[in-house]
């Protein structure tokens, strides 16, 4: 593999993430250690840019993005700033020639991420989104299933999406909770992986109706104050979809599922079978065959567990046996766009992907703040 040298722009705990995915792809797939190099980061601070280049191990550090696009020994940049900011990171990387890994949600908004995608199409460069839960190897099997018919006539699905960690009335008031920089809360950070899963693996949405709820309405300006400042997004959100197929489903997203983790899951059922998936037990995929031949004991039918494990095409480590992580999956993510870039072919998930899960996302605001059923193609 050629190398490729990366800028990253932001670092905060999901740059780290991605900084230390980088790291591993050299030992997952056997390549050299220098195919993959960080060159640069640039956050806000140029003291934090300093911390993020001696932990990455890279010389150039700056506060200052157009400095590390302005660089030739960047071929591509790694973004993961606010979700406000990506209009503007995403379409000066365009003009300055860098491919782009972009993290999710795209935008703020439909019109914003438009014109991202008005300027990378104008451009020419590659670009991926971030949406790496689908790189779990059970949830490619599930695809693989779907595709061969093996559901039969899909009546309809379910996603869930729970995490806890805004369960306390005492955590401060950050960018997220804000939505003019990220655009929505709950729905917008994590409900943006349960639509994209689907959508990976049922086609493009139709329509939406939605209810969206803020559960903890005002909350400290920072750590330890007595100030409130008000929250305008949501905690909470449950979506009834159609998907262009005419398949109908629903999605429940949560910051605020107490005891949950970081737990996402999905049920697709048809007339001939019916899948699940748990992330809290990513290493399998639950599978149910109405095919299952009779017997005198009563039949084998129910459900069973596929093994999926760390099943990665081409991949040295860790070892096939081992049960797939969230790290992991974001290799894989990363694999695959740079593999794109080499190839010179388009990467998947593409940008238009993202514009896609954010007209579902912006739809099902309008939704919910109108009270009615809302059309994808209306956004």
């Amino acid at each position: 593999m050629k190398r490729i040298r990366i800028g990253m722009i932001g670092y905060g705990g999901i740059g780290r993430v991605h900084a230390m995915a980088y790291r591993d792809l050299p030992f997952n797939y056997g390549l050299p250690a220098s195919a993959i190099q960080i060159v640069g980061v640039a956050t806000s601070r140029m003291e934090t840019a300093q911390k993020a280049a001696a932990e990455i191990g890279c010389d150039f550090y700056t506060d200052d993005y157009r400095a590390l696009l302005a660089r030739a020994d960047v071929d591509m940049v790694d973004i993961c700033t606010p979700n406000d900011s990506h209009e503007e990171v995403v379409i000066a990387a365009a003009q300055a020639g860098k491919h782009i890994y972009c993290e999710k949600p795209l935008a703020i908004s439909v019109a914003q991420g438009r014109r991202i995608v008005d300027a990378i199409e104008a451009s020419g460069v590659n670009t991926q989104m971030t949406f790496n839960v689908r790189f779990f190897p059970a949830i490619i099997r599930a695809r693989q299933l779907i595709e061969s018919g093996f559901l039969g006539r899909i009546f309809h699905f379910r996603g869930r999406y729970y995490r806890s960690g805004y369960i306390s009335a005492a955590k401060p008031h950050t960018w997220r909770l804000n939505k003019a920089v990220s655009g929505g809360g709950a729905l917008y950070d994590i409900g943006s992986h349960i639509l994209d899963v689907l959508y990976y693996l049922l086609g493009d949405y139709d329509s939406v109706q939605a209810h969206l709820e803020t559960l903890i309405p005002r909350r400290p300006i920072a750590a330890g104050s007595a100030e409130l400042v008000p929250v305008d997004v949501d905690d909470y959100a449950l979506l009834h979809l159609k998907m262009k197929s005419g398949v109908p489903g629903s999605v429940e997203v949560s910051r605020m599922g107490t005891g949950a983790t970081n737990d996402l899951q999905f049920e697709i059922s048809g007339d001939q079978g019916a899948i699940r998936f748990r992330s809290e037990d990513p290493a399998w995929l639950e599978v149910y065959d109405v095919r299952d031949s009779e017997s005198p004991l009563g039949g084998m039918r129910g459900f069973r567990r596929v093994e999926s494990v760390q099943r990665y095409e081409g991949a040295k480590s860790p070892d096939w046996t081992m049960t797939p992580g969230f790290v992991r999956t974001h290799a894989e993510c990363q694999y695959q766009f740079i593999k794109a870039i080499q190839e010179g072919r388009p990467a998947s998930p593409s940008i238009q992907d993202g514009l896609h899960i954010q007209q579902v996302m912006e739809a099902a605001q309008r939704a919910s703040a109108e009270g009615r059923w809302v059309s994808i193609a209306d956004l």
